[in-house]
């Protein structure tokens, strides 16, 4: 009987050892393709669609890596980026642009960890309005810097070629795909998912909650603010209101949920169908734009609640069972899932 389960649990752990690998090539491969998109399909259109889809891939994770598992519905995107904008704005020509974006990420961990380390005491709807408030405060504490030391609503910025702002937002969103996957792996990650499913609890067991908490929080708002920094380069001129947009607070939660949030390859998926989809809408129906995408908005919340990744799966077991075979996704096969 022992001999039986030693054979089981090996198995099932050869399993899970087995679906990792092909993960982890699967995802090699796609880094690859990006890598060489820009000398394949040097059309700059292309390039800079992928940019986008990156960057919001990269907001859209850096959302979930922290309320994911914790449940915490942060609104701060927009603060973090919009960090990144101005960063970029001021110091791009005077500094060289790789060293921009990096002075921007550890600005966005250290307002990051200030923030959380005052908002992160509170809870549910509290929390929510929090971070939301943080948006609004800081554009308008930008607004007011400018005009009293410019004169100007905002400012000029220096420029980079589409190329140079593609390669380096794909070597953030690596970074945070890398970053996002060793966290949730790791025992933050656990501690994580602990604070997520009872907080007292994970409290009581031993977890520092507030240290674990604004130190995820803090680790998104780098990739988040790295984002901003090279996306502004794009843009000859911003002022507060592009930088701190309430869009970008919203659509990446809303790009998480329509994708889902069970692994990385959720919010990615959403960030992908979610942009190509408003894109087409604008393109297509432009009068009614904001109708026909709050009706499939509404249609995905209520028919997929766990997004596209959910739908997927569903199909997967549906096929297995119809074919004969293990109703488990490949996700799900060889024990516990993993988290990423």
């Amino acid at each position: 009987m022992k001999n039986t389960s030693s054979a089981q649990t090996a198995r099932r752990f050869a399993g899970y050892s087995r679906n990792r690998l092909i993960s982890m090539g699967v995802m090699v491969v796609i880094f690859i393709i990006l890598a060489i998109l820009p000398v394949v399909a040097p059309d700059s259109y292309w390039v800079t669609r992928i940019s986008e889809y990156m960057r919001y891939g990269i907001l859209a994770i850096g959302w979930v890596l922290f309320s994911g598992p914790t449940g915490y519905m942060s609104l701060a995107t927009a603060a973090f980026y919009g960090l990144g904008f101005y960063m970029a704005a001021i110091l791009n020509g005077p500094l060289p642009f790789a060293v921009v974006v990096i002075l921007s990420g550890i600005v966005g961990f250290i307002v990051a960890a200030a923030i959380g380390a005052l908002t992160l005491r509170l809870r549910g709807v509290y929390f929510c309005i929090f971070t939301f408030a943080v948006v609004l405060l800081l554009n308008q504490v930008v607004l007011e810097v400018e005009r009293l030391t410019t004169g100007t609503r905002g400012r000029f910025v220096q420029q980079e070629s589409v190329h140079v702002a593609y390669w380096a937002i794909l070597i953030v969103f690596i970074l945070t795909v890398v970053v996002t996957m060793f966290i949730r792996r790791s025992r933050y990650g656990l501690a994580l998912q602990s604070i997520g499913e009872y907080e007292e609890a994970a409290a009581h067991s031993g977890i520092n909650v507030v240290r674990t908490k604004v130190v995820i929080f803090a680790t998104g708002a780098i990739f988040m603010a790295m984002a901003g920094a090279i996306m502004a380069t794009r843009r000859s001129y911003i002022d507060p209101g592009i930088a701190f947009s309430m869009e970008t607070s919203f659509l990446p939660v809303l790009m998480a949920m329509f994708g889902g949030m069970g692994n990385l390859v959720g919010p990615v998926l959403g960030a992908v169908g979610f942009t190509a989809l408003r894109d087409y809408l604008v393109t297509a129906y432009p009068d009614a734009f904001m109708l026909i995408f709050g009706v499939v908005l509404i249609i995905a919340i209520l028919f997929m609640p766990n997004g596209i990744l959910g739908v997927a799966q569903q199909l997967w077991r549906f096929i297995r069972r119809r074919t004969g075979g293990s109703p488990k996704t490949p996700l799900e096969k060889g024990g516990r899932r993993a988290p990423a």
